[in-house]
């Protein structure tokens, strides 16, 4: 039997600003004898994330990538080979697999089995990986949604966005949605249920926020800063909430970007901001994907996914994300 080629896309250089097709290379190798406790996994799905490129840019990021390691990713595959006890040839995982053909792994690398057969595992990524998991989980420990109140969401289409929107509607909230062309306003306000969608490239975000939260915001799910958050921000209401999930406008931060001095606000508004990132709360995962994989069998949840074909396809994606060509979850189909 021949053995098996591995093709993979390493980070060649490392960007200053958003990563392009430049800063990567394919490279093609022999994938090697399995060692013991490795699972070999053969990617059927890659992910592709807004927060690549902080990884990317910074040495010092929570998750950076060194230049030449392969690109670091969330991927779902199967296992074609096992080394490792608990895991058997066949068996559908989702984890850190990264942008190749194959991976060899410890099991610590997975995050989860997929055992469920009634989902697409493709949505293991995206509404039930992690952009759901991070939605739920940070609207839910941070943001503290009551019934009644109003939730603020930016990058409203997105895969973590439209997530947030739609949990807040499940629990009583008004939702306002923020975002960037008409085909991202009508999905929010058909597909992903907002009550209200604002074009920030086409409204004035102030006036429009004052009309559609005539009372205030009560929870911001910030996957952006910059000016769009600077809009946001004065609306606060009393007691309000802000997650930064995100600083998606922000194109560079050497050196820091100018903008609105947000202390006087908290202070007024007696509000609470917090960042908020997923790998701080690995314990409690599966319970947030058993509560949206219910949901999403329900029809509860609507999600959309937004697919091309191909390894090479990766290499652009994350600078079609920061030009906003995506609607939904951005995945690389192998």
């Amino acid at each position: 039997m021949s053995p098996l080629v591995n093709e993979c896309i390493r980070v060649a250089t490392r960007p200053t600003g958003i990563p392009a097709p430049g800063h990567f290379r394919m490279d093609t190798a022999a994938v090697p004898p399995l060692e013991q406790g490795q699972i070999l996994v053969q990617n059927q799905w890659l992910s592709v994330e807004p927060a690549m490129r902080g990884w990317l840019a910074d040495a010092n990021n929570y998750a950076s990538v060194a230049v030449g390691d392969v690109m670091r990713s969330l991927c779902v595959g199967v296992v074609v080979q096992s080394r490792a006890k608990g895991f058997n040839e066949g068996e559908c995982l989702m984890g850190w697999f990264g942008w190749q053909k194959y991976a060899a792994v410890q099991p610590a690398a997975v995050v989860q089995k997929i055992t469920a057969t009634d989902l697409p595992p493709s949505l293991y990524l995206g509404v039930l990986g992690l952009n759901g998991v991070t939605a739920a989980t940070a609207l839910d420990k941070l943001g503290q949604p009551q019934q009644g109140e109003t939730v603020v969401v930016s990058t409203a289409a997105g895969g973590v966005g439209s997530c947030v929107g739609q949990l807040a509607k499940a629990l009583g909230c008004r939702s306002v949605g923020l975002t960037s062309t008409p085909e991202k306003v009508q999905a929010c306000q058909t597909r992903f249920g907002y009550d209200h969608a604002i074009n920030y490239k086409t409204q004035d975000i102030g006036r429009a926020l004052k009309e559609a939260c005539p009372n205030g915001v009560d929870v911001y799910f910030d996957n952006t800063a910059g000016p769009i958050s600077d809009a946001v921000l004065p609306h606060l209401a009393i007691g309000a909430r802000v997650i930064v999930c995100g600083t998606a406008s922000i194109a560079n931060w050497d050196p820091p970007p100018s903008g609105l001095r947000v202390e006087r606000i908290l202070l007024t508004r007696r509000a609470r901001m917090q960042g908020f990132i997923l790998f701080d709360h690995m314990d409690t995962y599966p319970s947030y994907v058993r509560q949206l994989e219910d949901m999403v069998r329900t029809n509860q949840l609507a999600y959309s996914e937004h697919i091309t074909d191909g390894l090479d396809t990766a290499m652009g994606a994350i600078q079609e994300l920061y030009r906003g060509e995506n609607l939904g979850k951005r995945l690389i189909r192998l």
